[in-house]
């Protein structure tokens, strides 16, 4: 009788865990069909083990590498104009002979690298820093535009882009009734 009375325990306090029936199992040896799920299941556990509800157990990535990236792509501001667009990209610590633009008929893309070389000599110490690194940025432009009147400035570390919209792609209003 205490071993009747021990397993109906343990069966109430499954149906308390699990809030419904306990799963009752056929009796005799696996089919291949459970034994891949079984193996399926082990493997899902693997993968999803329980760390992965709770965060706090998690590694934080350390995000002070992100910041300490100087340059990757420049940031850009495209303004469609009534009969052009105007590409604003801010590159600082460019050149303008470092720079390349190209356009097609609604993509620009601007190309540019850096290099900057610090030496520092003092007595026998020697010290010598090489800082370089490249971009490349492609974006759509609003609509189809005449790259061979671009016309471009750059200034302080902005590099700014002018070109005319094509005929058939300028904005026309159009009156309501």
């Amino acid at each position: 009788m205490g071993k009747k009375s021990s397993k109906k325990k343990k069966e109430n306090k499954a149906k308390k865990v699990r809030g419904k029936e306990p799963v009752k199992l056929r009796s005799g040896p696996e089919t291949d069909l459970e034994k891949n799920f079984r193996e399926f299941e082990k493997r899902l556990e693997e993968v999803f083990s329980d760390s992965w509800k709770f965060p706090s157990r998690w590694d934080t990535p350390d995000w002070t590498k992100l910041t300490k990236l100087k340059f990757s792509t420049p940031r850009v501001d495209i303004v469609d104009r009534d009969v052009d667009v105007l590409i604003r990209a801010d590159v600082p610590g460019v050149d303008k002979d470092d720079l390349e633009v190209s356009l097609t008929d609604n993509t620009i893309t601007i190309k540019g690298h850096t290099r900057k070389e610090k030496k520092e000599a003092k007595g026998d110490y020697f010290r010598s820093e090489t800082m370089k690194g490249s971009f490349s940025r492609t974006m759509y432009l609003p609509s189809d535009v005449d790259g061979s009147k671009a016309e471009s400035s750059f200034r302080d570390g902005v590099l700014e882009v002018v070109v005319p919209k094509l005929e058939k792609a300028k904005r026309i209003k159009v009156e309501v009734d």
